[in-house]
């Protein structure tokens, strides 16, 4: 019997894995640590939506961290040389790091997607 820890590190190796192949230009090698390093700036993301959304912050402000946290996310995955579709979902509902569901839905990879089919990249993987 597994334990919920290597249950979790299971979903995060594997999650890894499907980012490895999506991003062959990625700057991390390692699954686990890739996962890691992304679900970090996912949290970075999504606080920049919510701080918006609530008004803590303004337009050209969060336009600006927006812009840097997608810099980031390119210089760990190297998406734009890829060509992968990634962008940031500014809805503080939902993930903020995603891949256009029309590019997910034609290369047929079996990533976490959300209920519109976008791609996630930073999932919480820490539940059953």
């Amino acid at each position: 019997m597994t334990t919920k820890h290597e249950r979790m590190m299971e979903r995060i190796q594997k999650h890894g894995g499907h980012l490895c192949i999506i991003f062959p230009e990625r700057t991390i090698a390692d699954p686990v640590k890739l996962c890691k390093r992304l679900r970090q700036i996912e949290a970075k993301a999504s606080k920049v939506a919510l701080d918006l959304c609530n008004g803590d912050t303004d337009q050209d402000t969060a336009d600006a961290a927006f812009q840097a946290i997608e810099y980031e996310v390119n210089g760990v995955t190297g998406f734009a040389r890829s060509g992968v579709p990634v962008f940031i979902n500014r809805d503080p509902r939902g993930y903020a790091l995603k891949i256009e569901s029309e590019w997910t839905r034609e290369h047929a990879f079996k990533m976490f997607r959300d209920w519109g089919g976008y791609g996630i990249l930073a999932p919480d993987l820490t539940d059953d």
